[in-house]
C-alpha cells in the first residue's frame, strides 16, 4: 500500500470540501449552537449567561449526538457510490492506484474535512469561554471535541461502507437516513421498551454491554462518566457501571466502531 497515493487521494477530498465551503459551514454552525446553549442553554430558568462547563457539554452533548451523526452519514454515504454513478471510478482505478487505497484516501479525507470543521466549531468557543475556565474546565472541554471527532469518525465510517454496499445513491442516501435514525433515536427507546415490558426482569445486566452496540452511546457515556454533576440528567447511561465507563476502554470500543465498519468496506469492495 502506497501512502504517497492515500494521502493525494485524501487531500483532493479535503481541499474539496475546502473549496465548496462545506467545512466553513458546518464550522459556523457548531460555533452558533455553542455559543447559544453556553450562553442561553439556562434561560427558561430565568437564567442568561454562562453557568458551568459541567451543564455547556451535557446541553452539547445532546446537540453533538442529533448533528454530527447526521452530517458525516450525509458527507459519506455517496463516498463511492456517487463515483460509480458518476462514471469516474473507472477513470480513478485505471491509475496507478488499488482499491484500497483509493476506499482509505477518500475516508481519511472526508474524515479530516470533518474533524477540522468540528474542532474549529467548538474550539472557537473555548476560545470565547477560555477566561472563564478553569485547567480543569478546559481539560473536559478539549476531551469533548476529541470524543466528538471520533463519533464523526465512527458514523463517516459507516456512511463509506454503505457507500460501497449500496447499488445507487439514492438507496444509499436511504440507508444512511435510517441508519441515523436507528441509532440516534431508535436504539435506547428499544432497550428501554425491553427492560419496561420485562419489569426489570430481563437485560438488566446485558444493558451496559449492549450500549456499547451504539456508538452515540459510548460518546454519551465518555463525556457524562467524567462530570459528576450531570450523570442524573441522562437516562439509559446512568445504569453503565464505573467499572467499564474507562476513557482508555470507550475509546478503544469507538475505535472499533472506526475501523470494523471500514474494514467491512475494504473487504468488499476488492471483491
Amino acid at each position: 500500500m502506497e501512502f504517497a497515493q492515500i494521502a493525494a487521494i485524501a487531500g483532493k477530498e479535503f481541499w474539496d470540501r475546502i473549496r465548496n465551503r462545506w467545512v466553513l459551514a458546518v464550522a459556523l454552525v457548531f460555533t452558533a449552537f455553542a455559543l447559544s446553549i453556553a450562553y442561553f442553554g439556562a434561560a427558561q430558568q430565568g437564567a442568561v449567561g454562562f453557568r458551568s462547563i459541567e451543564v455547556t457539554i451535557a446541553s452539547l452533548v445532546s446537540l453533538v449526538i442529533y448533528l454530527i451523526p447526521l452530517i458525516a452519514l450525509l458527507l459519506g454515504f455517496d463516498a463511492i457510490v456517487g463515483e460509480r454513478e458518476r462514471g469516474s471510478l473507472e477513470l480513478l482505478l485505471s491509475m496507478p492506484i488499488t482499491r484500497g487505497e483509493l476506499l482509505l484516501g477518500k475516508y481519511l479525507g472526508l474524515a479530516a474535512a470533518l474533524a477540522f470543521s468540528t474542532v474549529a466549531g467548538f474550539g472557537l468557543v473555548g476560545l470565547v469561554l477560555s477566561a472563564q475556565l478553569d485547567l480543569a474546565a478546559l481539560f473536559h472541554y478539549v476531551g469533548f471535541m476529541a470524543s466528538s471527532v471520533l463519533l464523526g469518525c465512527a458514523f463517516l465510517s459507516l456512511a463509506v461502507m454503505l457507500s460501497v454496499f449500496a447499488a445507487d445513491r439514492t438507496r444509499a442516501s436511504g440507508l444512511a437516513i435510517a441508519l441515523w435514525f436507528f441509532f440516534v433515536l431508535v436504539f435506547d427507546l428499544l432497550l428501554l421498551g425491553a427492560l419496561v415490558l420485562s419489569g426489570g426482569q430481563w437485560g438488566g445486566e446485558l444493558l451496559p454491554y449492549a450500549l456499547l452496540l451504539n456508538p452515540a452511546d459510548v460518546f454519551r457515556i465518555l463525556n457524562i462518566f467524567s462530570l459528576d454533576d450531570v450523570r442524573t440528567l441522562y437516562g439509559l447511561s446512568t445504569v453503565f457501571p464505573p467499572a467499564l465507563a474507562r476513557p482508555g476502554l470507550l475509546g478503544a470500543v469507538m475505535a472499533g466502531w472506526i475501523v470494523g465498519p471500514l474494514a467491512l468496506a475494504a473487504w468488499r469492495f476488492r471483491r
